[in-house]
């Protein structure tokens, strides 16, 4: 529960604070003096009355009230001296630094339990135990270096791991990103990444809150917060990048379905994400030249124009842009015509605009002046600008300044010579610019930020599902893999096309199934989980003595307990399926069906409940699209049926949570219909809390 103590403390009590700054007790104290906090400052050490020039008491005891306590000390000694401070001195924010908790041992994990039972029982706040600390504007309560420039409208950060928080700030600080706080949340004992999102959410404030939110994640352990309050500051207009790792997952996960062994955890993070509207990334680079790019005003359109002095890397970017969406529009005319005449020759501007490496900053002025006011066709500018160290730059940079502050189109910098225009480079940076040093870096996060779609509105109940039916089906059934008799009963209440089934537990049986299907027919054993892996499915069937025939066969089949017969169909095979993965919630699946679903791999993902935009895009950013759509003049698929078939798939989980795995496999296509070929539900009311 984070509070004003933490925000914004009139005073702090560094316990374990030190003259020796190579310890966290030590080196934190100095930041807080360093940071000029304006509120009173006092240390707990038992051996001192005075430390670095601060107040110390040797006793907590004989300390005055104080809000916010930094716990520097051996974990041993953490819960007493919270007790102690929680409830005999008014304070109600704590950083506990140390190491040795839930993190090392399950003794330590009991010492964390009991500090935040504490915590909890005073309504106080807890960051960490081992973190790096917490800073703002009003105080520097980290133990680490570097310490950023502190800016209302930098970055906020939160991480779930001190290092790494560290390294991502050295990242971001040399390009000129800068931060409005920074929050290591270590064990999140109390207080996790989706806790402090909570607070930045119901916090605020148009026109004065940080607009950028950078996460680093190693466990989402309350996605349903993640997402409420990440969508709900996107909506706000914020942007949100993020890191989740720890997303490999070793050894082989025992599913019942192919959904379920296409599932996982990390298909969730990437469905979750993409609902809250949250940028992810995947390296400590690649998110601060995100964030950097979402430092700038966004284009109107996806034209870009390259401006550069060097060749080589503006065919790089060009390469990157292009493969990303975006459009180099080429720059001909008069207007055209006009700028050339204002650069040295051999100059060119198609696009990218090379005005060679003996151009001036008064030709990157025309050349700027001319993408802003002539060429209507460009929306944003991005500038590649290095030297070789013959002359100082410093004409081009502050005049890269100049328009990146007065033009109404964005202008990109891309200014590569690091060593040899460091100078200029510090002189570009102090007056509160941000730059990219590689352009491919550069290309590529600029096309993740650009495709970035806005997080998902809630559906609309389209009234699809028989609920009154379904419900009494399920309380019917028990826990495990529905009857085939259930599983079609369950898709005719939900809306969900199938093909005509019927079911034989004996040869008469099977003789008259055969009859009421016809042929040609399809035979597929009910009971083994993967039926073609045992031989469980037989096509083409056209003879009503290979019917007997094969029944004989098939009913010996290991787990078998009855044949399926179906007609003979044809069409292009998708499928749909339903996973639910932990506390994400369910999962959406959709892609190339049949034997092509684990071969290609070639699935979308959503987390449900799905709108009908959601469950186009599923289908649009699969690969296989093209064939969708129909290619060299073969007929695609309806599109809208799909899309209405998942759509009743999302509304069906509304009704029966209890169902943990689903497949509709294949789901057979054409230009006209697509029906359930195959389908399998497993429910489990345990794990669902039902």
């Amino acid at each position: 529960m984070i509070n004003q103590q933490l925000i914004n403390p009139t005073s702090i009590v560094v316990i374990g604070g030190s003259d020796d700054l190579s310890k966290p007790g030590g080196k934190v104290l100095k930041n807080i003096v360093d940071g000029n906090f304006k509120g009173e400052l006092f240390v707990i050490n038992p051996k001192s009355d005075q430390v670095q020039g601060i107040k110390s008491y040797r006793n907590p005891e004989d300390m005055p009230d104080v809000d916010l306590a930094i716990l520097a000390i051996a974990a041993k000694y953490c819960p007493n001296t919270v007790d102690l401070l929680a409830r005999n001195k008014k304070t109600r924010a704590f950083i506990i630094l140390s190491a040795g908790f839930s993190e090392e041992s399950e003794a330590g994990a009991i010492l964390e339990k009991q500090i935040v039972e504490i915590i909890n029982d005073t309504e106080s706040c807890l960051i960490g135990p081992n973190c790096v600390g917490f800073l703002n504007r009003n105080y520097n309560g980290v133990f680490t270096e570097p310490i950023p420039v502190v800016d209302e409208q930098g970055v906020d950060f939160v991480s779930g791991s001190g290092a790494t928080a560290v390294f991502i700030m050295e990242s971001g600080i040399p390009k000129g990103l800068t931060f409005s706080s920074v929050y290591s949340v270590g064990n999140s004992a109390q207080t996790g990444v989706e806790d402090v999102l909570k607070y930045m959410d119901e916090t605020y404030v148009a026109e004065k809150s940080p607009k950028v939110k950078l996460l680093y994640i190693e466990s989402i352990r309350k996605p349903e917060l993640l997402l409420k309050h990440a969508s709900s500051l996107v909506r706000k207009g914020c942007r949100i990048a993020a890191i989740k790792a720890g997303t490999s997952e070793a050894g082989s996960r025992a599913a019942a379905s192919h959904t379920g062994a296409l599932a996982s955890s990390d298909m969730a993070v990437d469905a979750l994400f993409r609902k809250a509207g949250i940028i992810r990334c995947y390296g400590r680079e690649e998110l601060a030249t995100v964030a950097s790019i979402l430092r700038f005003p966004f284009p109107k359109g996806g034209n870009i124009a390259i401006i550069t002095h060097a060749g080589g890397p503006a065919v790089m970017l060009t390469d990157i842009l292009s493969e990303g969406g975006f459009n180099l529009p080429l720059i001909e005319g008069y207007v055209a015509e006009d700028l050339l005449a204002k650069l040295f020759p051999g100059s060119s501007v198609n696009n990218p605009i090379d005005f060679l490496a003996t151009g001036t900053a008064e030709q990157l002025g025309a050349i700027i002046d001319a993408c802003e006011n002539d060429f209507d066709q460009i929306d944003a500018m991005v500038v590649i600008f290095g030297s070789p160290g013959l002359f100082p730059v410093y004409d081009v940079y502050d005049l890269l300044d100049e328009k990146i502050k007065t033009c109404k189109k964005p202008i990109y910098p891309v200014l590569p010579s690091v060593i040899t225009a460091r100078n200029e480079i510090d002189s570009f940076l102090e007056k509160k610019n941000v730059f990219f040093h590689d352009e491919v870096l550069f290309g590529k996060a600029f096309s993740k930020v650009m495709q970035n779609k806005p997080p998902a509105d809630l559906p609309d109940i389209i009234n699809a599902i028989n609920r009154v039916e379904v419900r009494k089906l399920v309380a019917e059934a028990e826990d495990g893999f529905l009857e085939p008799e259930a599983v079609s009963r369950m898709l005719d209440l939900s809306g969900i096309p199938r093909v005509q089934e019927e079911v034989a537990t004996t040869i008469d049986e099977a003789v008259e199934c055969a009859g009421k299907i016809g042929f040609p027919l399809v035979m597929k054993v009910v009971g083994p989980v993967h039926k073609s892996d045992v031989g469980g499915v037989e096509l083409n069937v056209s003879r009503m003595d290979k019917v007997k025939e094969l029944f004989t066969q098939m009913m010996k089949i290991k787990n078998c307990n009855a044949i399926l017969f179906q007609p003979m169909a044809s069409g292009m095979e998708f499928f749909a399926g339903i996973k639910k993965e932990g506390d994400f919630g369910h999962m959406l699946l959709c892609g190339l069906g049949g034997i092509y679903i684990e071969v290609l791999k070639d699935v979308s993902s959503a987390l449900l409940p799905i709108n009908e935009n959601e469950a186009h895009n599923m289908i649009k950013t699969l690969k296989s699209y093209a064939l969708i759509k129909g290619v060299r003049g073969g007929k695609g698929v309806d599109e809208v049926v799909f899309a209405g078939i998942l759509l009743k798939l999302s509304e069906l989980i509304r009704e029966v949570p209890e169902i943990v795995e689903m497949d509709l496999n294949p789901l057979l296509a054409n230009e006209k219909e697509i029906f359930a070929v195959d389908a399998r539900v497993r429910i489990e009311r345990i794990n669902n809390g039902i």
